[in-house]
């Protein structure tokens, strides 16, 4: 009967520079441990791309890379019984591509060396692909991993509507940008596949001490994400292709005289408050109202006095617009934005005692509201947010 082998007899290999493969029970070989997590970046590659990875000059250096691997995988036995549990999309079971010499063991370096890459001993591509933090693996999984959006049916019309709009170049593409804004409703092309933004959760500081939060991503294939923020940013970032959606252009809003088949659709309206409130009455020529209403004004700011939104206090009107064929809502949104920079920042007590933070006040001049509103009718006004400094709308 064969000796059982002994952490002592180990030991004495250790120190004679024998080594050994030793595998507990319960637990994978290192050699079973890199099988398997070769075989999980083939699979991440499937679930993206829809298709197994192919040979070929044409391909992607690590789509020949992945092509190759499965070769050798699906030719070894014992990688085949290890692995045979995991292969939910039936990898194993085609057999070989490729009429490429493969060496016996999965080293990537010399995978990568058969498809004529010279790969340096500290190579970049080797310590990427081997040495990513945990934090890394946590947003590549966030990305890759998806499930079924159960409700897609309200929001294929959506990723219909924005491919006529990009087909009539009412939308555009554009290279993501770091600092660009991830909102609710924002669109984005990334992994090849068409992203919206439904929902923003709540922000908070990561542990790096950036603001981040928990995003809801429907992708135009029926699935969705519940990835970081932060994740999706670096995701656009690191794709080659990853584009955002811009916003459709607005058009000219306003014409000198209402055409015959026009549909009224509102009103912008700009409003001055008369608050004694000490910051109110100190900017009283610059603190404005901006809102967008399907009401007639005055009665609209009825009754001003009884409600917070109009800080508790009579107003006066300063300047109305009127629209046409216009969403109102996506219309005075996209207003907020060009003036969030310069938001008033002022809570006011209810009726009850209670506290109110009004959100559509902004120290801004009655000319830079002017200008805005020319930007609308060019359709100029996505590209332009306004900077408080100089008083003025810049160029984004």
């Amino acid at each position: 009967m064969a000796k059982a082998f002994t952490e002592e007899d180990g030991a004495l290999l250790e120190e004679l520079g024998v080594e050994i493969e030793t595998k507990r029970e319960g637990s994978r070989t290192p050699r079973e441990e890199r099988i398997i997590a070769g075989f999980e970046e083939i699979q991440r590659f499937v679930e993206e791309h829809g298709r197994w990875p192919q040979h070929g000059e044409d391909r992607d250096i690590f789509e020949r890379l992945y092509a190759v691997r499965l070769d050798r995988l699906r030719e070894l036995e014992d990688a085949r019984t290890l692995l045979a549990p995991l292969d939910h999309q039936g990898l194993l079971s085609a057999g070989s591509q490729a009429g490429t010499s493969i060496p016996d063991e999965i080293d990537d370096d010399e995978l990568l060396a058969q498809l004529g890459v010279d790969v340096p001993s500290a190579s970049a591509i080797t310590e990427l692909r081997h040495v990513r933090t945990a934090a890394e693996k946590r947003e590549a999984e966030e990305i890759a991993n998806r499930e079924k959006c159960e409700d897609f049916g309200r929001f294929k019309p959506l990723f219909q509507q924005v491919q006529k709009e990009l087909d009539a170049g009412v939308r555009q593409t554009r290279p993501f940008e770091l600092k660009a804004e991830i909102r609710p409703g924002s669109w984005f092309i990334v992994g090849g596949q068409k992203a919206y933004v439904a929902e923003v959760g709540e922000l908070f500081t990561n542990a790096q001490g950036r603001t981040d939060a928990r995003l809801r991503v429907i992708f135009d294939n029926g699935t969705q994400s519940n990835m970081l923020m932060r994740s999706l940013q670096r995701a656009l970032n690191k794709d080659a292709a990853g584009r955002r959606i811009t916003d459709p252009e607005a058009g000219p809003l306003f014409s000198g005289e209402r055409e015959q088949d026009d549909q009224a659709s509102g009103t912008i309206y700009v409003l001055r408050s008369k608050s004694d409130h000490p910051l109110v009455s100190a900017n009283r020529d610059l603190v404005h109202k901006i809102g967008v209403t399907n009401m007639n004004v005055e009665q609209r700011i009825a009754g001003a006095r009884l409600q917070p939104t109009f800080l508790m206090a009579d107003v006066e009107v300063v300047a109305t617009y009127d629209l046409f064929n216009i969403n109102r809502t996506k219309l005075e949104n996209l207003i907020h934005r060009v003036f969030g920079p310069a938001r008033l920042e002022i809570e006011i007590k209810d009726r009850f005692g209670n506290p109110v933070v009004p959100r559509e006040w902004f120290l801004v001049p009655l000319f830079a509201i002017n200008e805005a509103v020319e930007r609308i009718k060019d359709g100029t006004i996505t590209r332009y947010v306004y900077d408080p400094a100089t008083a003025r709308l810049q160029r984004q």
